[in-house]
């Protein structure tokens, strides 16, 4: 079989917004086991900034709004966290087996949005 055969483009989301996409040449799946956590954590802080919103239309002070918001911004950094964790220990393992190295590649770029 050809190796185009096998090649799979998968896109990642990172919390800030940014879209990370790769192609993997040897047919690898993703099986992340957090994905129903990270949903859960990502359905909270949606939540949790609606009620911010609402916040802020009520003219509430700006010093709960910012403390709110900084909890907010803590929960999509752990969720970063969780779906970097689960990437390296099913993704990049996987891409190292493989050797593809375009995958690391990629998630150095990953980290480095994440980071800033």
């Amino acid at each position: 079989m050809d190796q185009d055969e096998h090649e799979e483009t998968h896109k990642h989301v990172l919390a800030n917004g940014t879209v990370v996409e790769h192609t993997h040449g040897h047919g690898h799946t993703h099986s992340h086991t957090h994905t129903k956590s990270v949903l859960n954590r990502l359905s909270r802080a949606i939540g949790h900034l609606e009620s911010i919103k609402k916040m802020v239309e009520s003219g509430r002070d700006c010093s709960e709004v910012l403390i709110q918001l900084s909890a907010v911004k803590s929960a999509i950094n752990n969720t970063g966290k969780v779906i970097l964790q689960d990437h390296i220990e099913h993704c990049i393992v996987d891409a190292v087996e493989h050797g593809d190295t375009q995958a690391i590649r990629e998630l150095e770029k990953a980290i480095d949005q994440f980071i800033k």
